[in-house]
């Protein structure tokens, strides 16, 4: 391993890695070039080596266990956490309320995607980096759904129009479906579904269009709906249904 040349069999580290849920493959190969991973002591420089498993990888000095089959939940996100770890700020983070609303043995998870300070709802977790990337990717094409309750004067004819997609700012955002819900007044309910989830894009669309949104909620992340999971709780997916999902990301050629 000294030269670092690419033994026969095994999977490039990065991915071992991701599979053992400690980042995703860009986020270790990010972490080899800081000096971050080693084997057997000595540390990585380079992403190209390949292994049969995870024996003698350190991180940030400490061992690596052996990965585990990936897991998927769902989590109710509540408005005012941050989906990260820590925050320069001093708010409050996702891992503050999955403290108590994981199961015990759920190890270290990381979120899918992320939901903003005020964004609530359904929140994706999993302990497999390969399964966060391969659900993250735009490529994927997997349909997010919300509901934003906006203040503001709107038509269906004008939703209508964002199944073609629409640039704003010189970013231009793909193919929306959007339904106006019924009701009356100022306040009113639009439920968007979306596949790109690019940095708040719901927001923006609606902004766009000259509303104001006071109330975002993500209901649905692919086949996974948040249903009626309470505030601040989460449920682990079968794991039947997590293979079904993965069996269907690998014929779509994300894993």
């Amino acid at each position: 391993m000294a030269d670092n040349r690419l033994p026969e069999e095994g999977d490039r580290i990065a991915k071992l890695l991701a599979r053992a849920g400690v980042a995703s493959r860009r986020e270790i190969e990010r972490m080899i070039a800081d000096g971050r991973i080693a084997i057997n002591g000595k540390d990585l420089d380079t992403p190209a080596v390949k292994l049969a498993n995870l024996n003698g990888v350190t991180v940030d000095g400490r061992a690596v266990g052996r990965a585990e089959a990936a897991r998927l939940f769902a989590f109710h996100k509540p408005s005012g956490l941050i989906t990260a770890e820590r925050d320069p700020r001093g708010r409050p983070t996702i891992y503050t309320a999955l403290r108590n609303a994981l199961p015990k043995d759920a190890g270290r998870v990381i979120p899918v995607g992320r939901l903003d300070f005020t964004t609530e709802g359904l929140l994706m977790l999993t302990n497999d980096g390969e399964l966060k990337r391969a659900m993250e990717l735009p490529s994927s094409g997997i349909p997010r759904t919300y509901r934003a309750r906006a203040f503001g004067d709107v038509t269906q004819a004008q939703l209508d129009e964002l199944i073609e997609g629409v640039e704003i700012d010189g970013i231009r955002y793909g193919r929306i479906e959007a339904d106006l819900e019924r009701g009356s007044g100022k306040n009113r309910w639009v439920e968007m579904t979306l596949t790109e989830g690019k940095n708040r894009e719901v927001r923006r669309v609606l902004e766009h269009l000259g509303l104001q949104v006071n109330r975002l909620l993500r209901t649905a992340y692919g086949p996974f709906e948040l249903a009626d999971l309470p505030r601040g709780q989460a449920v682990e997916i079968r794991q039947a249904d997590v293979e079904r999902f993965r069996k269907q990301l690998r014929r779509g050629g994300q894993l």
